[in-house]
């Protein structure tokens, strides 16, 4: 499927819901996972503010590539960002979107990198 690479040199980027893990099936509660590398997929909401043109986005990031505490209004940086359009059906209506992934979420306050687990 294509994938548009998304600049967000020009951006403000903070966080407006901290990560949650992505829901594969929510009738199993089954977790998303990188089908590469195994990882937890998450969710982060983040509003992206450019042009005077606010959105806010939901990120699908791999678990491991959040670094520093996410709370809400923490400036953060997103690398690799793409945008995947997406079209299905259901019930009988069709229903299309983009859908965002990055390789990785940053916070941008100073110290805020999170330490690895031993």
């Amino acid at each position: 499927m294509r994938q548009i690479p998304i600049d967000t040199s020009a951006a403000t980027v903070m966080v407006a819901k901290p990560p949650q893990p992505k829901v594969k099936d929510r009738r199993s509660g089954e977790i998303a996972t990188d089908t590469e590398t195994g990882a937890t997929l998450m969710t982060v909401d983040v509003m992206f503010a450019v042009n005077d043109e606010v959105e806010i986005l939901s990120i699908t990031v791999p678990q491991p590539s959040i670094s520093g505490e996410l709370t809400m209004g923490t400036p953060v940086g997103l690398t690799g960002l793409v945008g995947r359009p997406w079209e299905n059906e259901f019930n009988g209506q069709k229903r299309h979107g983009i859908a965002f992934r990055a390789v990785a979420v940053t916070s941008l306050v100073a110290g805020a990198v999170k330490p690895k687990a031993a």
